[in-house]
């Protein structure tokens, strides 16, 4: 089956960065990246191992860290009916469709992608204005983000971070010579990134939203835009920003909460979550009080198995887990980045975007979430990639990720003398 959709859309060659390009340019000369030196080994040794083991290192982790901080929720009147296991089980259900559908994606080459970007594109639009419908979107705790699939909600806004990456990546390779035109490059993204956030503003998911806001724009940067533009955009976005939380009482409070936690008001209103974190890490210390020990997820803590999945891991692991965490996390990111550096270097320009973009992705995701628990960011809706509980999100850092060893695959392949799926 996936044979047949692969010859179906036969992949069109990618583009190469035209000469003298700011992007080639900086990419000239790369070293260290092993470009020219062929790893050995068989087919299986064509991708990145200690990448794949820190993935799967993160997805299990998690999985245990999500039974410890749901286990107690069926004690509360509104999980009554629930038993213990129900939430690992439905973890357990996503990380295998995950599973599935990554080791699916990951048969497709980035030629395909690119020539689907687009459409994904329009089509993932198209859901996100479906999900805002009464009746079809499915509502949470005010917020209208889901499209119900009966074994999984798919959450649109989780799908644009993939799509909105592949699709960035395609426009700066399609574009390239104008790269230093401010009509040409960043007029037609910022209109496709404007209208997404219109509609993620609606549901509403904000944090989404500055998420797509960094991969899309980080990628044009990467991609040689002209860099006046690019900082005088970000000026601009910064007090659009800002323009955007004073514009709104309940924004406003959250936004002021978390620089006093401590106050009574704001203990016991919009910074009940961030002071219960804050005791999470503070009762975990060095070594944690040990897994399962966790006093604040019995109902002290909201959402302990989702966004503040970490002050679980603070409090029950202490400083020790915390640190290996975000040391697992950084080194997928930096290895993201490296994967694209040597994917340029080999003129796959695409695959190399699309790979330095999941860096991208999952470094200010990861950066938000844990500045949000440490009581360093306002609060905001986002998960911690690959480890908080919640089907679409883990499904779409399974494929982004996917696709991320793709690049490298193809990368290896290409070094190796074997371009069978492979385009320059």
């Amino acid at each position: 089956m996936i044979a047949k959709l692969i010859q179906r859309f036969a992949p069109r060659r990618e583009q190469r960065m035209p000469s003298g390009s700011a992007l080639s340019a900086s990419y000239a000369g790369i070293g260290g990246l092993g470009v020219g030196n062929a790893p050995r080994g068989g087919r299986f040794a064509e991708f990145d191992h200690l990448l794949m083991y820190a993935i799967l290192g993160l997805l299990l982790f998690g999985m245990v860290m999500v039974y410890s901080a749901s286990i107690a929720l069926p004690d509360s009147p509104k999980y009554a009916n629930y038993k213990t296991t129900h939430f690992l089980l439905r973890h357990c259900i996503s990380l295998m469709i995950a599973g599935a559908a990554a080791i699916a994606v990951f048969q497709f080459p980035l030629s395909v992608w690119q020539r689907l970007a687009p459409l994904l594109f329009v089509i993932t639009l198209f859901l996100l204005i479906l999900v805002l419908i009464p009746g079809i979107g499915k509502g949470v705790n005010g917020a209208r983000r889901w499209l119900s699939l009966y074994v999984i909600n798919l959450q649109p806004s989780e799908m644009m971070k993939v799509v909105a990456l592949l699709y960035a990546a395609d426009f700066t390779v399609r574009k390239q010579e104008y790269m230093q035109q401010f009509s040409r490059s960043f007029v037609p993204m910022g209109l496709a990134i404007a209208f997404v956030g219109i509609l993620l503003l609606l549901e509403p998911d904000m944090g989404a939203f500055m998420v797509i806001v960094a991969i899309a724009f980080g990628i044009l940067f990467l991609g040689g835009v002209n860099a006046k533009m690019f900082f005088s955009l970000c000026a601009f976005m910064a007090v659009a920003f800002v323009g955007l939380v004073f514009s709104s009482d309940y924004r406003r409070e959250r936004f002021f909460a978390y620089l006093n936690p401590w106050d009574e008001k704001n203990a016991l209103g919009k910074a009940y979550q961030l002071s219960h974190s804050l005791i999470a890490f503070g009762r975990g210390e060095l070594t944690g009080v040990g897994l399962g020990g966790s006093v604040e997820k019995l109902h002290y803590l909201p959402e302990a198995h989702t966004d503040f999945l970490l002050a679980v891991v603070g409090e029950e692991l202490g400083f020790i887990g915390v640190f290996a965490v975000i040391m697992t996390f950084a080194f997928i990111v930096h290895r993201a980045f490296a994967i694209g550096s040597q994917a340029i270097a080999l003129d796959r320009v695409f695959a190399g975007l699309v790979a330095k973009g999941v860096g991208i992705w999952l470094g200010v995701q990861v950066f938000i979430n844990m500045g949000v628990n440490l009581g360093l960011l306002p609060t905001k809706g986002l998960t911690l990639p690959l480890m908080s509980y919640g089907g679409s999100a883990i499904l779409m850092n399974c494929v982004a990720l996917a696709i991320l060893l793709r690049v490298d695959f193809e990368s290896r392949a290409m070094m190796r003398g074997h371009t069978t799926g492979v385009r320059r």
